[in-house]
């Protein structure tokens, strides 16, 4: 199910409850990228697990949020940074 209305959550907790997986990034646009996660779980805990890795670590990694979209290093760190994040 798709929870996101022009990239904005219907409500904040099914955005951060979405599943997302942690890929690197140069497998994310593969064929077999599926087969490539690192990690899996809620959207909001790949969110704190990347943005607390050290930076050369981070900018080798993407999130993808089910199936809607990846996020870079960069927009992890500014996920992070919002009001509305889990804390």
């Amino acid at each position: 199910m798709n929870t996101t209305i022009r990239a904005e959550a219907a409500d904040a907790a099914s955005f951060w409850n979405d599943h997302a997986v942690i890929l690197r990034r140069e497998a994310a646009d593969g064929v077999f990228h599926g087969f490539a996660s690192l990690h899996s779980g809620s959207f909001a805990d790949m969110v704190r697990m990347v943005s607390r890795m050290p930076e050369d670590e981070r900018k080798e990694l993407v999130i993808e949020k089910s199936g809607d979209r990846q996020y870079s290093a960069a927009e992890i760190i500014g996920l992070a940074a919002r009001i509305d994040f889990p804390g």
